[in-house]
């Protein structure tokens, strides 16, 4: 009996698609839910049951543990989750799991949340404000300069392809409005490079909200 779908809500941002390239990954079967973030589709009712933080994405489940339901939110969480269920692109064994696990928080506790800051400073703020450029855009050139320097003589952030590195490049691909230049992290720009060639990546990134 064939498994039902997971709900997948989601919106054609750097966490959305984190989500979805794991999903593509892991060739499972999902439907996308799409949230407006523009139309503040995050506040309501129905889509804070589910993400009470307010944010995408979100999965639903519906064959999680036990064969209940299950509603995951935070895409770190999400791609543990999916990583576990499937056995895929996380490893089962302690130390690399850690391993993974500390590149995966890296992402969602650092790399992530700086580089938002520094693309809304940028390019959204109401004002510029030189400090909060200044301030951000160096915080995440020192970000890309530790994730140049992790993939010294590697090709992935944990060695092997895992969810570390879905995580962290929906983000890096948009070095540019980050105020970046790639040629100065020569092994990041490899690294995008040979995930961006991945055929399930280039599905994942897919703008369609079907």
């Amino acid at each position: 009996m064939a498994q039902k779908p997971i709900d997948f809500y989601f919106w054609p941002t750097p966490n959305g698609h984190k989500i979805r390239i794991m999903l593509e990954e892991c060739g499972l079967a999902y439907r996308v839910k799409p949230v407006d973030i523009n139309k503040g589709d995050q506040f309501k009712p129905a889509f804070l049951r589910i993400s009470p933080n307010n944010k995408m994405p979100a999965i639903v489940d519906p064959n999680g543990p036990g064969k209940d339901p299950i509603s995951i939110f935070e895409s770190g969480a999400i791609l543990q989750y999916l990583g576990r269920k499937t056995g895929a692109f996380y490893p089962d064994d302690e130390r690399g799991r850690v391993l993974v696990d500390q590149w995966l928080f890296w992402q969602v506790g650092g790399f992530g949340p700086m580089a938002g800051q520094a693309h809304h400073f940028r390019h959204y703020a109401p004002k510029k404000i030189a400090y909060g450029i200044e301030r951000y855009t160096n915080e995440v050139t020192r970000l890309y300069g530790v994730l140049d320097k992790r993939l010294k003589g590697r090709s992935y952030l944990a060695d092997d392809y895992s969810i570390a590195d879905i995580a962290t490049f929906p983000w890096a691909l948009h070095w540019q409005r980050q105020g970046q230049d790639i040629g100065d992290f020569p092994r990041v720009k490899a690294w995008l490079d040979r995930i961006s060639k991945r055929e399930a990546v280039q599905r994942g990134l897919s703008a369609t909200l079907a």
